[in-house]
């Protein structure tokens, strides 16, 4: 008897933690909106204080309960939800778990959240892409897949997608003749409707490449990559040198004695933005480097600077700001997102030259 694998990596994870974090930040979010335009309501009289932590529990909760219940991809789905909107309501007071004053307004709070968001999403994009996937867990995806057959609701392209996790299964495997020729006489429904928000993401990706295809995408990314290394620049200059300085002060003898007291009076997050805000610079100096180079090399320097600001800078920029640092995490998240898409279609590009080399070359 062969032992049962404890873990097998489910294909979905990628959109389901998408769906978690986006419904845990945005549970936040309208809390955090909500309690602004009501004066901080207490629920529960002057004794008690039923706190939306208690919420939170309760909803993480039920989506465990879901999944323990119910059955199929739906309630997944809905186990997602549910849970990452548990989460939010839980995460949202971590400030007064962290202080002996129960202080829900403790600045650092916010950080925390993200810092949390942050590992979430490195845990499972770890787990994710750490190592190949086996031929079981390709077996085991393909008859979780297989769902829609049981209610005769399985499209073309559901057929194919299953279709080509079978290819990748054990090919020995006594299921894969039964589940092959199960899916194959299945009669497919015609294509299922598009939900909104794939709708919506299909018209911004068909938008961005149609954008990208222009001939000045490739001179803004670059014009903007150079402006952003100068205000780095600019930036830890200024906050190394001039921060708590004024004008008349900039002209005078002592302003060295001034600029060493500064230094040491930079806090430990000042130091560790200035650090990765400088690290974060270097790369965007090396990326326009390679730019008449390589400029798929670029755009990996790029990303790695974007990277930084992501999963370093932005930790220190929401403790110091907190919630008016999501505008720029939301930009640097766009453009991750188009560096990457870059990135793909240059890669694209460079492995068609390398097939009509190889082909001119077996001519030859």
């Amino acid at each position: 008897m062969k032992k049962e694998r404890v873990f097998i990596r489910s294909f979905e994870a990628g959109d389901h933690l998408e769906t978690f974090l986006v419904t845990a930040v945005a549970s936040i979010l309208v809390i955090r909106i909500f309690l602004k335009l009501t004066g901080y309501p207490k629920l529960g009289g002057e004794k008690l204080h039923i706190a939306h932590v208690l919420w939170g529990g309760l909803l993480m909760a039920a989506a465990i309960l879901i999944l323990l219940i119910f059955l199929g991809k739906t309630r997944e789905r809905l186990a997602v939800i549910v849970g990452g909107i548990g989460f939010g309501y839980f995460i949202d007071e971590v400030g007064k778990f962290l202080t002996h004053d129960n202080d829900y307004f403790f600045k650092p709070s916010v950080a925390v959240m993200y810092v949390v968001f942050i590992l979430i999403f490195l845990s499972v994009r770890s787990i994710q892409s750490g190592r190949l996937h086996t031929q079981i867990e390709y077996l085991m995806n393909a008859v979780r897949e297989m769902e829609a057959l049981a209610y005769q609701n399985v499209d073309k392209d559901e057929k194919n997608k299953i279709l080509f996790f079978l290819d990748r299964s054990p090919a020995r495997h006594p299921l894969i003749p039964y589940l092959r020729r199960a899916v194959e006489q299945a009669e497919p429904v015609e294509t299922k409707p598009v939900s909104l928000l794939k709708k919506i993401r299909a018209s911004l990706a068909a938008h961005y490449r149609r954008i990208a295809r222009t001939p000045w995408f490739r001179r803004g990314v670059i014009f903007f990559f150079s402006i952003q290394a100068l205000l780095s620049f600019f930036y830890i200059v200024g906050l190394v040198f001039f921060k708590g300085l004024r004008w008349n002060q900039l002209m005078i003898i002592g302003v060295l004695n001034r600029i060493l007291t500064r230094l040491e009076n930079l806090s430990l997050v000042d130091w560790a933005e200035l650090a990765s805000s400088l690290l974060s610079g270097i790369f965007v100096i090396l990326g326009i480097f390679f730019l008449t180079r390589n400029w798929l090399r670029a755009l990996k320097m790029f990303e790695r600077s974007v990277l930084i600001s992501i999963f370093l800078t932005q930790v220190f920029v929401f403790y110091r700001e907190e919630f008016g640092a999501i505008i720029g995490l939301a930009f640097n998240l766009l453009l991750l997102a188009a560096l990457r898409f870059m990135m793909a279609k240059e890669k694209s590009s460079l492995q068609q030259q390398n097939i009509c080399q190889g082909m001119r070359h077996e001519i030859r």
